[in-house]
C-alpha cells in the first residue's frame, strides 16, 4: 500500500484551518501531520515533520507566507502549494519566485484541491488558470523566448503543459511515453531558460496565447 501524502497546513484562521483539515483527513491517501498559525511556526514544523506538501496561506502573522515558502524550499523541507484569497500581481510573482510549486485561490472546490495536491506531491507544478492568465505579461521576463529553438514536438508538449496537463495527460494526448515527455520538458526548460514547469507554462502563454484553444 502506498504511503500517504503527508500535509502541513499553514493558516492563521482557526476555522479555516479546521475546515481544511476535516476535508483533507477524509480524503484517502492524505495524512495531515501538522498545523501552523503563522509563518515562523510553519517553517519550524516543516523542519521537524518534513511533510510532502505544505498548504501555505500568504498573509500570515509573525512571518508572511512568501518568506516562509522561501525558507522551506531553500532548506528542502517540502514542496509548497499556495492557498490564498489573493491573486494580485505582487503576491503571485513573489510566491513563484520564492519557489512555490502551486498557486490556488481559496474558492477552489475540494475535488480540485485534492487533485492539485497529488500533482504537487508527484513533483509537478500548477497555477490556477485564472491567476496565470491574469498576469502573464507581468510574470514573463523582459526578453521573449526564442520559440524558434523549440522543435514541433516540444511545442506540442508546451501547449499541453500551458493548459495545466500532467506528464501522464501529455503522454496520452500525444501518444508518447511519460519518460519521453519528461525529456521534452527538460529540453523546454533549458531552451526557455526557466527553472520549472510553472514558469514554462506562464512563459508559453505569453507567445502562444491563442494556440490550442477550442474555437
Amino acid at each position: 500500500m502506498a504511503e500517504p501524502i503527508r500535509l502541513l497546513i499553514a493558516e492563521d484562521q482557526p476555522l479555516m484551518r479546521r475546515g481544511m483539515r476535516t476535508v483533507l483527513d477524509l480524503e484517502p491517501g492524505f495524512q495531515v501531520v501538522g498545523e501552523a498559525p503563522d509563518g515562523l511556526e510553519a517553517v519550524a514544523q516543516a523542519r521537524r515533520l518534513r511533510p510532502d506538501v505544505v498548504l501555505m496561506d500568504l498573509q500570515l502573522p509573525v512571518q508572511d507566507g512568501v518568506q516562509a515558502t522561501r525558507e522551506i524550499i531553500q532548506e528542502g523541507f517540502g514542496r509548497v502549494l499556495i492557498l490564498t484569497t489573493f491573486d494580485t500581481e505582487d503576491y503571485v510573482l513573489d510566491a513563484i519566485r520564492a519557489g512555490a510549486a502551486g498557486y490556488l485561490l481559496k474558492d477552489v472546490d475540494a475535488t480540485e484541491l485534492c487533485s492539485v495536491i497529488r500533482r504537487i506531491a508527484a513533483g509537478e507544478a500548477f497555477v490556477q488558470p485564472s491567476v496565470a492568465v491574469k498576469y502573464l505579461r507581468q510574470i514573463a521576463q523582459a526578453q521573449r523566448p526564442e520559440v524558434e529553438e523549440l522543435t514541433p514536438r516540444e511545442l506540442d508538449v508546451l501547449r499541453l503543459l500551458a493548459r495545466g496537463a500532467s506528464n501522464r495527460e501529455i503522454a496520452e494526448g500525444l501518444f508518447i511515453s511519460e519518460s519521453t515527455v519528461k525529456n521534452h520538458v527538460n529540453s523546454i526548460l533549458s531552451k526557455l531558460q526557466v527553472p520549472n514547469r510553472t514558469r514554462a507554462a506562464l512563459r508559453a502563454q505569453e507567445f502562444l496565447p491563442h494556440e490550442g484553444q477550442d474555437s
